[in-house]
């Protein structure tokens, strides 16, 4: 997946198309919620067949690198952020707000940039970490369930 945010024609957005820009970006964090949603369902649902140890932290690391990408686009456009130059840069900065670090070198200054951030914490609070948390319950349940083997204690 980091190889493919690399070599993304992000080039195809930008602020000469913004609505396609802001459509795509809200048509994918839709559908990785939606696919988040299900993984969460089908854990407390206790559903056979699942795979939530997979799913969930590659959907978590998509959600991660659209956010990256959309820093990246966005940035382009003059005044929306300070120290934001590279995808490097871009993914840093979505680390450092979904860690809640906010080290300050790199700041969305223009209200696009600003509103994206917000999105990115709110989208953080309710999908992501309802999605790990489903998923160190579901691996907490399965630790405590599994049966000993010879010379566990």
């Amino acid at each position: 997946m980091v190889t493919a945010y690399s070599l993304a024609a992000l080039d195809l957005f930008g602020p000469h198309r913004p609505a396609l820009g802001w459509t795509v970006l809200t048509c994918v964090l839709a559908t990785v919620a939606v696919l988040l949603l299900r993984q969460i369902r089908d854990v407390l649902m206790n559903r056979s067949g699942t795979r939530p140890g997979l799913v969930i932290p590659l959907l978590m690391s998509l959600s991660v690198l659209v956010f990256a990408a959309s820093y990246f686009v966005l940035a382009r456009q003059p005044g929306e952020f300070t120290g934001l130059r590279t995808r490097l840069d871009a993914l840093y900065f979505t680390m450092v707000t979904l860690a809640t670090v906010g080290f300050g070198d790199i700041t969305p200054t223009g209200q696009a940039a600003r509103a994206l951030t917000v999105v990115q914490i709110v989208y953080t609070f309710v999908f992501l970490t309802a999605a790990a948390t489903t998923l160190s319950r579901q691996l907490h349940a399965r630790l405590v369930e599994r049966p000993p083997r010879d010379g566990d204690r």
